[in-house]
């Protein structure tokens, strides 16, 4: 060993988390994968999670969105396409894969038992 060096070693870590754990995927047009072929890696990697969820004709850009399916038990699938639309399709640039992580806070006020 040379006098005067050291050496530190440094590790962090984290699970590990695969697109499989996010809220929505958002596909943009001419994105390597496709819509057909991230349709079946999702199937492949994690059946039955995700649904492919048509965005209207408004959005012109976007080739597919991919919404999983235990967010859409708390909130209906054209609502949170609107959300979408108006807030996240604007900053996806072409060629994109967009992962995106919803919350949805559900209160109820006044309930009568």
């Amino acid at each position: 060993m040379n006098a005067g060096k050291t050496y530190g070693i440094d590790i962090s870590f984290e699970e590990l988390k695969l697109p499989l754990s996010n809220d929505v995927l958002v596909l943009a047009k001419n994105a390597v994968q496709g819509k057909h072929g991230l349709g079946k890696s999702l199937d492949l990697l994690a059946p039955g999670v995700f649904q492919a969820v048509d965005t209207g004709a408004e959005a012109e850009h976007i080739e597919a969105v991919f919404i999983n399916r235990k967010l859409l038990t708390k909130i209906p699938a054209e609502r949170l396409i609107q959300v979408l639309q108006r807030h996240v399709f604007r900053h996806v640039g072409e060629g994109e894969l967009i992962q995106v992580d919803v919350k949805v806070r559900i209160s109820m006020y006044n309930i009568n038992e």
